[in-house]
């Protein structure tokens, strides 16, 4: 598995979140909520230190990641993060 965030995505994480080199982001599977990927659950997004990566990326100083205790979330398959135009939102789903 690996995480993708493309630059536009890694902007809007700057400014919507905040976070600047150092900082980390974790992608983590919550109950509830409308997903791409699990039925019955949705990605949520948190600024905290890791604690077991299972798939990581390093983009500006900052470290995006997904820990082991939800990597079934994604069924092996590559995090891809976006920047959607339209929405003015990230977009989170299996890269290609």
């Amino acid at each position: 598995m690996q995480v993708i965030i493309s630059e536009q995505a890694l902007d809007w994480f700057k400014n919507e979140l905040e976070v600047t080199s150092g900082d980390h982001v974790q992608f983590f599977a919550r109950y509830g909520g409308c997903g791409n990927f699990q039925s019955g659950f949705s990605l949520g997004v948190t600024v905290k230190a890791p604690e077991e990566e299972a798939a990581s990326v390093e983009k500006d100083g900052i470290l995006f990641y997904v820990e082991k205790k939800d990597e079934w979330y994604f069924d092996g398959k590559d995090l891809k993060v976006t920047y959607d135009e339209e929405k003015q939102e990230v977009s989170y789903n299996y890269a290609d």
